[in-house]
């Protein structure tokens, strides 16, 4: 049994100091890629996904909050280049505009992240508002644009660990998607993240939901990768995607020469898979709309 006591202790301790906030700036979607354990496919789906949601005329803001950077470096933002970064727009030295920056894919931008991330929380120590710097920052910036620079999606990169980086992500976001490796301790990771989201829904956000859980890394040859696609399917039901991201190399080549797979190599299974979980993503959110 896992013990999630530290967590709770973190989510408490924030919601002691919660306070009622004002959200009526025109909003875009916010979709967190969350998921504690590391090399599960989260910055490749956040590049790839927001490129093929671009590509279907879509105004995406990627926001980086992994202290690696990776989602920057893999959309071709060079580390000097990072003159403002996540980390300047939570200690709150900077708006997440300034952040901003165009990548070579239209209608595609990121707010690229430094090191100086990996050292947030203990700057902020007990801050009352800590929790809720990367919300106030996405209210503002469709707050202050022109209707023209409207964002219609952000998609935050989490890091790989449930820290105050997620809880800042989870409390800013409509949804969250779960990247999740066909390999074997897939669901017992689920698990534990699941708790997470709704500890965070019962104190700081209750608005949070699963958007879906998109299966990466499949390899059909695979008896463990087809196995662990039932038992998530079963776990989950209808909130795994149909889609599943395939062991692809292009998707692996791609971010070392700075470019979403759908750029480096657009008729690869990879990028055929991306566009598939973009239009399936846009399906759940009209539903959404229907339903709500």
């Amino acid at each position: 049994m896992i013990n999630m006591a530290p967590r709770m202790t973190v989510i408490d301790d924030i919601y002691q100091c919660d306070s009622e906030r004002d959200s009526s700036a025109r909003h875009p979607r916010i979709i967190s890629l969350a998921n504690q354990k590391g090399g599960v496919g989260k910055t490749t789906t956040a590049i790839n996904l927001g490129t093929a949601l671009a590509a279907i005329g879509e105004s995406v803001l990627i926001v980086d909050l992994d202290p690696q950077g990776n989602a920057s470096t893999g959309l071709g933002i060079d580390r000097r280049d990072r003159n403002v970064s996540t980390y300047d727009v939570l200690i709150g030295e900077a708006p997440l505009r300034d952040a901003v920056v165009p990548t070579a894919v239209p209608r595609l931008h990121i707010a690229a992240s430094t090191m100086d991330l990996s050292g947030l929380e203990l700057e902020l120590g007990m801050t009352k508002d800590r929790a809720f710097r990367l919300r106030d920052a996405i209210t503002a910036l469709n707050g202050n644009a022109a209707d023209n620079a409207d964002y219609t999606y952000v998609l935050i990169d989490c890091p790989p660990s449930l820290n105050l980086l997620t809880v800042n992500a989870m409390a800013a976001s409509d949804a969250i998607l779960v990247p999740l490796q066909c390999e074997f301790f897939a669901l017992e990771g689920l698990s534990q993240l699941l708790q997470t989201v709704e500890q965070v829904r019962t104190t700081l956000n209750p608005n949070l939901s699963i958007h879906g859980i998109v299966l990466t890394m499949f390899d059909s040859r695979n008896n463990l990768s087809n196995q662990v696609v039932a038992d998530v399917r079963q776990f989950m039901g209808s909130k795994v995607y149909d889609t599943m991201i395939p062991r692809n190399v292009r998707i692996s080549e791609a971010p070392s020469y700075g470019k979403p797979v759908l750029v480096y190599d657009l008729k690869c299974s990879g990028s055929e898979a991306y566009l598939k979980l973009a239009t399936e993503v846009i399906k759940r959110e009209r539903d959404l709309r229907t339903t709500h």
